[in-house]
């Protein structure tokens, strides 16, 4: 079972880093192929699996091929 479950949408999206300003750009590419990563950031409500719903900054690498991957959840927002 995963930690969180995103409820709804993603909002306040931002791009934090692209292209080789990537850390993890090569195992990426190399995990899931694809082109142009983004690392972005956003706020979204969660699902905790003890039941609980928070509102939390979730941190994640997209490309346009591939769609997002590797979500982390960063902090709490309330």
């Amino acid at each position: 079972m995963p930690f969180f479950e995103i409820i709804g949408d993603i909002a306040n999206q931002e791009v934090m880093a692209r292209g080789s300003g990537i850390h993890d750009l090569p195992k990426l590419r190399r995990t899931y192929g694809g082109r142009n990563w983004r690392k972005c950031k956003g706020e979204a409500t969660i699902g905790l699996p003890d039941g609980k719903i928070r509102r939390a900054e979730l941190h994640w690498y997209e490309a346009q091929s591939v769609g997002k991957r590797r979500i982390k959840l960063k902090r709490y927002l309330d």
